[in-house]
C-alpha cells in the first residue's frame, strides 16, 4: 500500500525536534510514502516560517533527501478539486482534496489528525 502524506505527517518525518518525530519515523517502517505538488509546497511553507526558521535552500534540500533516502514518489494533482467527497469545513479543504487524491490512485492518506474522518484516511499513531 502506498500512503499519500499530510503536510503534517511530512513535517513531523523531516524535524528531528517535532514531537511527533518519533512515533511518524516508527509509522513509515516498511512502507511507501508519496508526495504531491500540495505536500511538498506545504512542508516548504511550513519549514520556513517562524516556528521552524528553515531557509527555501534547506527546506528543498530535505525534500530531496527525502525522496532519496525513503524512496518517496511523485504523484501529479490530477483531480479536480471538485472531485471527491466534499470537505466538512473550508479549513478542511486541503485535507479532503489529498485523501480524494490518494483514494482515486488507491492510496491511503496518511495524517496526524485524528478528527478526520474521509474513508482514505490512515491515522499515523
Amino acid at each position: 500500500m502506498n500512503y499519500l502524506l499530510d503536510v503534517s505527517v511530512l513535517v513531523a518525518l523531516l524535524t528531528k525536534t517535532h514531537t511527533h518525530h518519533a512515533l511518524a519515523r516508527a509509522w513509515l517502517s516498511g512502507k511507501k510514502p508519496v508526495l504531491c505538488p500540495l505536500s511538498e509546497l506545504g512542508f516548504v511553507r511550513v519549514s520556513m516560517s517562524p516556528a521552524h526558521n528553515a531557509t527555501m535552500k534547506e527546506a528543498r534540500k530535505a525534500l530531496e533527501d527525502f525522496y532519496a533516502d525513503e524512496g518517496a514518489e511523485f504523484l501529479a494533482a490530477d483531480i479536480s478539486a471538485l472531485d471527491g467527497q466534499p470537505s466538512p469545513s473550508a479549513g478542511k479543504s486541503t485535507d479532503w482534496y489529498l485523501a480524494s487524491l490518494a483514494k482515486e490512485h488507491g492510496m491511503k492518506w496518511a495524517t496526524l489528525d485524528k478528527a478526520a474522518s474521509h474513508p482514505a484516511r490512515e491515522l499515523v499513531a
